[in-house]
């Protein structure tokens, strides 16, 4: 009996993705779906348009606001060391490589909820300069905008990686009449003097064990002449110190800037868990438009997958896994290979 094909839907996509352990080639789609072709699948990818705002369109009920929420930035990159080929592609650095490699970078945008610790993603942007002209910081630009004027998201703070603590982006926030908290480079030329001494690596500066408390104002080198930021001297372990900078002149509180900072690893959170149980780096396909649509999807399988773990009290990788779960129960009860003794 010869099996209609029916067409394919962006929905039966990010159930294969939700499916899937290991493999989410199109071809294994198809080898595992009768109603679709691997060429069915091909085409509904090239065809289709998944933009970044269907990720607010499905996840913004779920969002808990809070006064007191971040907004945090961060970009990740998905790997493609081994590709050749493939559109989109191009060498950058990679924060988990710790090393230049070939890949896709996609800047991403969390809300965070400082009360529950909840938090989820709403935004992001592929890094492509060759077809946009966009830089990440444009992007971060471009989405912190879409947060305060068209999300208008409640939030106190806006966090941010070294990479980010520009002054165009730091200026930028101000003018928004927003708060920031960002890390800087340890060789971060700033001065606590006054203007009586000169500019010095911020890893130089003495500290007061009243600023060692209550952090202290400080100018960075390139800054317009009046600018002061208050700086933190934040020390995570022995072989680690964050010098953090911030517009809020009403913080004085070293613990609180580094609880608060803590909240940017939930991103890191994100992009780990998107890389391990939605199959992000896995597409193996050549073209642009449908990488673009294989990372929309993926995004939309993790709100999913998120909202799941967060109403039954599991995490994301015990929703996916116990996908297996089922299955070995199921060929415990009724075996499709029964084993047989001599």
């Amino acid at each position: 009996m010869k099996i209609t094909k029916q067409p394919i839907t962006r929905l039966d996509y990010c159930q294969y993705l939700v499916s899937s352990q290991i493999n989410y080639t199109l071809t294994n789609f198809a080898d595992h779906a009768e109603a679709f072709s691997h060429d069915k699948i091909n085409r509904y990818l090239a065809g289709d348009r998944i933009a970044p705002h269907l990720v607010w369109e499905n996840v913004k009920e779920q969002v808990v606001q809070c006064d007191n929420g971040y907004i945090v930035f961060d970009d990740t990159v998905i790997d493609k060391n081994y590709s050749h080929k493939i559109e989109l592609v191009r060498r950058q650095y990679s924060g988990n490589a710790h090393n230049i490699i070939k890949g896709i970078g996609v800047v991403t945008c969390v809300y965070v909820n400082s009360v529950t610790e909840q938090f989820w993603v709403i935004d992001y942007r592929i890094y492509d300069p060759d077809g946009d002209g966009k830089t990440k910081l444009d992007h971060l630009r471009d989405m912190l905008t879409n947060c305060v004027y068209k999300k208008q998201l409640q939030f106190y703070a806006i966090l941010m990686d070294t990479w980010y603590a520009t002054k165009e982006i730091m200026l930028f926030i101000e003018k928004l009449k927003k708060v920031y908290y960002c890390p800087i480079k340890d060789n971060r030329q700033v001065d606590d003097s006054g203007g009586e001494q000169a500019y010095r690596r911020v890893d130089t500066l003495k500290w007061s064990e009243e600023e060692r408390q209550r952090g202290k104002v400080v100018k960075v080198k390139g800054f317009p002449k009046d600018h002061k930021v208050k700086l933190f001297r934040v020390v995570l372990s022995t072989q680690r110190t964050d010098y953090v900078v911030t517009n809020d002149f009403t913080q004085n509180n070293t613990q609180a800037v580094q609880e608060g900072c803590s909240l940017r690893w939930k991103i890191e959170q994100f992009h780990r868990e998107t890389k391990q149980v939605t199959g992000l780096e896995k597409c193996q396909c050549r073209k642009a438009r449908i990488v673009r649509n294989h990372i929309g999807c993926a995004i939309l399988v993790w709100v999913c997958l998120k909202q799941v773990a967060q109403k039954t009290k599991r995490t994301i990788y015990q929703v996916k896994h116990e996908l297996l779960s089922d299955y070995l129960r199921h060929q415990l009860k009724l075996p499709t290979v029964k084993m047989v003794l001599a």
